[in-house]
Order: structure tokens, then sequence, then C-alpha cells
């Protein structure tokens, strides 16, 4: 069972994370990138364990996402060009994210085929975020209605690799830390 004060300061960090983080989604010579998907990813893995605990934290982090866009958009004159119908489809690419998290959780086993595994499920999720999102945003934003698909798909396709490399990034960190912490906790029982 998870010590509930850790797993407390956990979703705290994972919420501070994502309100210092996702003001830029690519990130800049002042800002980081947008870790947004990394933290879906690894509080769906904290919490695999925990199913209605789980679904009050994606909640909280969805309304934590969508009120961070409120107030760029309405108090800090970034775009609303992004905001359409096709935003409500965040919700599953945000839930792409935490069921990878999730799926992980179950076959982690804190050696290195699972480090290798992580970092398979992190591409593929980022992947799979990656193609929801701007899918349903050619679908469903009403800015693409005579570019056809596979033009759209040649104009996106250039934001792919800064879409995947700041969750994976954030993902090769958070694996880092992880395994940092399990061996120091694994010393640790060893000289007792």
């Amino acid at each position: 069972m998870q010590n509930p004060t850790r797993l407390t300061g956990l979703i705290a960090a994972l919420a501070a994370l994502m309100l210092f983080t996702r003001g830029s989604h690519f990130g800049s010579a002042i800002n980081l990138p947008d870790a947004t998907l990394a933290i879906f990813l690894i509080a769906g893995y904290w919490l695999a364990s925990n199913s209605l605990g789980a679904l009050a934290v994606f909640s909280l982090f969805l309304l934590e996402a969508g009120g961070i866009d409120y107030y760029a958009i309405a108090y800090n004159e970034v775009s609303d060009y992004c905001v359409s119908p096709a935003y409500w489809f965040l919700i599953p690419t945000y839930a792409s994210m935490w069921l990878a998290g999730r799926w992980f959780a179950k076959r982690n086993r804190s050696n290195l085929h699972s480090l290798a595994l992580f970092g398979g499920v992190s591409l593929a999720s980022s992947t799979v975020a990656f193609l929801i999102s701007n899918s349903a945003f050619y679908a469903f934003s009403g800015k693409f209605g005579e570019m056809a698909p596979a033009e759209f798909a040649s104009r996106v396709s250039q934001y792919y690799a800064p879409y995947v490399s700041g969750a994976l990034t954030y993902l090769a960190l958070a694996a880092v830390i992880f395994m940092a912490a399990t061996h120091t906790r694994r010393s640790g029982m060893m000289q007792h």
C-alpha cells in the first residue's frame, strides 16, 4: 500500500509542475516545455491501484489544465486559436497517457526490461496523444475545411518531434528518479 502523505506530495508536485510548464507547449529559451502529457502518465502509474482516488485526481488535473488555459487566454493575451470544439478531445488525449501509466504499473518489475518497456510505453502513448489531439483539431476545429487530410498531416508532422520530446524528457527524468529511489530503498533494506 502506498504512503498517503508521499502520494499527496507527489500529486501536489505534479500539479505544481503543470502550473509552471503549461504556458509554453514546446518550451523556449526562458520557458520549460509543457509537462502535461508526462504528468498524466506518471499520475496514472502511481494511482493504478486506487480507482476512485485515481478518477478524482484525473478530473482535478483536467480541471487544472483547463483553468490554466483559460487564465492564459483571458489574462495573458495567449491566442485562443486552439480553443474550438476539438478542445474537448484533450480529455481522451490525456486519458491515453493516464491509461498507459496504469497499464505499465501492472507490468513494472523495476528491472532493465521494465525500463525498456517504460521507454516504449512513453513513446507509444505520446504518439497516440499527438494523433488524437491533432486529428481532432483537424476534424472538429472548423479551421481546415478546404485542406485535404494528407496536406494537414504533412503540415502537422513538423510538430511531432517537439510534442513528443517534451513528454519523453520529463518521463526519462521520472524514470531516473524512480530508479534512484528504488535503488536507495533496496540498499537501505539490505543494511537492516
